[in-house]
């Protein structure tokens, strides 16, 4: 269960739009976030030479893509991906800060990092292969999930929750304040324009569940990118097209309600007033509601 934690954050060139790097005070694992346009910097750092795993990160919030990898030199890897893969506008580094990973770890880290990515469903991934699961003894693989959850936890605190699992608000909540009434699923959804979706409310966005039913049509007011977003999705499998509606075959992340709801129904529209709950309440009430509680608590 997720517990307090005390993260630092340092910058080297001071500047806060640059070179970060997180860490626990307590732990012994390191992730630097390196801005593209700052890479030749992070080659000067004594981080860029070691053991250890990265993740090639595209801050696209309508289209998030990431490539995970491992390698014994950091560094000169993402030297070489920079001339060959353009996506990618931010890498992050995880390192060992008593440097004494091995390729053994870091090979199962980037397994763990695929499979769990994938699990999320929060980006899309450039991986061609997926890797393998590497023989690793059993006290290695221990120490493995242990580096590995501070990563994830740190890569999120960097903002980008690649590895963190899709847990809807009305959860979250569900674990601060046990025995209250409500949905205890969390569900959201939409009926409009012969579209019935299914969805819940992240803290950081929007996920449409499997099963959801949209409309194939685009209206004029759609956004300009959301044609090719599920012209993607069809080709890999993510959702399956039949006369003008389509299903959705696995949950999907957006940046917001509004995201999830223009998705399904092909048309600009306001999610925050069409995502209901079983009562039939919007996003717009159940917050609202949500604060006067919190008020009436502190009072």
């Amino acid at each position: 269960m997720p517990h307090p934690q005390t993260i630092q954050v340092y910058l080297p060139q001071g500047e806060p739009t640059g070179i970060r790097i997180a860490t626990v005070t307590t732990r012994t694992v390191t992730v630097v976030d390196v801005p593209r346009p700052l890479l030749a910097r992070f080659f000067k750092m004594g981080e860029a030479s070691q053991v250890g795993m990265y993740f090639l990160i595209s801050d696209d919030p309508e289209d998030r893509v990431a490539y995970i990898g491992q390698s014994g030199d950091v560094g000169r890897r993402l030297s070489q991906h920079q001339g060959s893969r353009d996506f990618w506008t931010r890498a992050l580094v995880a390192v060992s800060l008593t440097r004494d990973w091995t390729s053994t770890h870091v090979a199962y880290l980037e397994w763990l990092a695929i499979a769990r990515a994938q699990e999320a469903g929060r980006y899309r991934l450039e991986n061609g292969n997926q890797a393998s699961n590497p023989f690793t003894p059993a006290p290695l693989e221990a120490d493995c999930r242990e580096y590995f959850e501070t990563i994830a936890m740190l890569a999120g605190v960097l903002g980008v929750p690649l590895l963190e699992r899709q847990v809807s608000i009305a959860d979250s909540d569900a674990d601060d304040h046990p025995g209250q009434p409500g949905d205890a699923t969390g569900e959201l959804f939409l009926n409009d324009r012969a579209c019935t979706g299914i969805g819940n409310q992240l803290s950081d966005g929007f996920t449409v569940r499997t099963g959801s039913i949209g409309r194939m049509q685009l209206q004029a007011s759609a956004p300009g990118r959301l044609a090719d977003l599920r012209s993607r999705l069809l080709s890999a499998g993510d959702i399956e097209a039949h006369d003008d509606k389509f299903t959705v075959l696995r949950d999907l992340a957006f940046p917001s309600p509004s995201a999830a709801a223009q998705f399904l129904t092909g048309t600009s529209v306001n999610g925050r007033k069409l995502w209901r709950d079983r009562q039939g309440r919007s996003i717009n009430e159940l917050e609202q509601i949500a604060v006067e509680s919190a008020e009436h608590d502190v009072l």
